[in-house]
C-alpha cells in the first residue's frame, strides 16, 4: 500500500490508482479476481444457467454469457446468484447503465435493507475504473443496512487497497464497530493507521485483530513491524518466534528475527537465522544485506 494519495494527477479529484503504477495493475487484477470468485462460486453452487454463462464469460464470450443468464431470470427473477453475476458480467463489457439497472432489480428481490445490490454495483463501477462511484456506492450499502459491517468493511478494504488511507480508515473503524470479532479487517486498519503514521494506533488494532482470533498472525507480523520501526529489537523478536512457531516455513520471519537477533548482538544465532531464511527461498539480496551487517559487526 502506498503512503501517497493515489489520485489521478490528470483527472484532479479522482479517487483511485495511477494508470502505469504498481496500484494500478494491482488494482486491475483484483477487478478480474472479483469476476473469478463469483464465477466460482456460483459455478460451485448454482449448476445450470450460472454455469453456462461462467464457461462463456471465461472464454471472453459476455454478450452470450449475458443472453443465458436474462432468459433464466425471464422465468426466474427471484434468483440473486444469476443477477449479482450478471452486474458484474454486465460491467465488464462496459454497459454499467445495464448494471445498475440489474442491481436495481437485485435490491427488488434481496430486500430493502440488503447491502448486497449497491455492494454489486460498487465492484461493477470498480471494474470500470470509477472508483469515486464504487465507493459511494459501497457507502450506500453501509447507510442501508447500519447493523451490517458488509459495506464499511468493502469500502474500507478497497479504499486501502487504492492507496486512500484517509478515507479508508473512519469505513474500518465502522466495519469493526459492527463486528468486532474480523481480524482481516483488524489487521488492515493496523496496516492504515502505520501508512498515516499512527504506531500506537496501529498497534491497538493488531492486538485487538490477535484477541479476536489469536491464530491471525498477520496481526503480529504487524506487531513485529511496528516494533522494527520503534526500534525496539526485543520486541520485534518477541513477535517474530511467536510467527514463526505457527508458520515455521515463514521465510521473511526469519529475516526478521535476525534482524532482531543483530540488534541484540546475538550474531551466531542471527547467522543461523539468515541461513534458515535462504534455505527457505527469503529473497537472496535482502539476506545478503542481512550478511553484509552481519560481517561488519563482527569485523568491530
Amino acid at each position: 500500500m502506498s503512503t501517497h494519495s493515489c489520485r489521478n494527477p490528470t483527472e484532479p479529484g479522482r479517487l483511485g490508482p495511477r494508470p502505469g503504477s504498481t496500484l494500478f495493475a494491482w488494482a486491475r487484477l483484483w477487478c478480474w479476481a472479483l469476476v473469478l470468485a463469483v464465477l466460482s462460486a456460483c459455478h460451485a453452487n448454482a449448476p445450470g444457467a450460472v454455469e453456462r454463462a461462467t464457461m462463456l464469460t471465461r472464454k471472453g464470450q459476455e454478450l452470450e454469457a449475458i443472453a443465458v443468464l436474462r432468459e433464466h431470470l425471464a422465468t426466474h427473477p427471484e434468483a440473486l446468484e444469476e443477477r449479482q453475476l450478471l452486474v458484474r458480467v454486465l460491467a465488464i463489457t462496459g454497459d454499467l447503465g445495464a448494471a445498475k439497472r440489474e442491481a436495481e432489480q437485485l435490491a427488488k428481490h434481496a430486500g430493502a435493507d440488503s447491502p448486497l445490490p449497491w455492494i454489486e454495483l460498487g465492484h461493477a463501477f470498480e471494474l470500470a475504473h470509477r472508483y469515486e462511484r464504487a465507493l459511494d456506492m459501497y457507502d450506500r450499502a453501509a447507510r442501508i443496512a447500519p447493523s451490517d459491517p458488509a459495506g464499511p468493511r468493502v469500502g474500507g478494504l478497497r479504499a486501502a487497497r487504492w492507496g486512500e488511507v484517509e478515507l479508508a480508515e473512519p469505513r474500518l473503524v465502522e466495519a469493526l464497530r459492527r463486528e468486532p470479532t474480523n481480524s482481516t479487517v483488524w489487521h488492515a486498519l493496523g496496516v492504515v493507521r502505520v501508512h498515516l503514521g499512527d504506531l500506537d494506533g496501529a498497534a491497538l488494532a493488531y492486538r485487538s485483530g490477535l484477541k479476536a482470533d489469536p491464530r491471525a498472525l498477520e496481526n503480529r507480523i504487524g506487531l513485529a513491524t511496528i516494533a522494527v520501526k520503534s526500534g525496539d529489537a526485543a520486541g520485534a523478536l518477541r513477535q517474530y518466534e511467536a510467527v514463526l512457531a505457527g508458520r515455521p516455513k515463514f521465510a521473511d520471519g526469519y529475516l526478521g528475527k535476525s534482524w532482531a537477533l543483530l540488534e541484540l548482538g546475538r550474531l551466531d544465532e542471527a547467522e543461523a537465522a539468515i541461513d534458515t531464511a535462504v534455505r527457505l527461498g527469503a529473497d537472496r539480496d535482502a539476506a545478503r544485506a542481512q550478511l553484509e551487517e552481519l560481517w561488519r559487526r563482527r569485523r568491530r
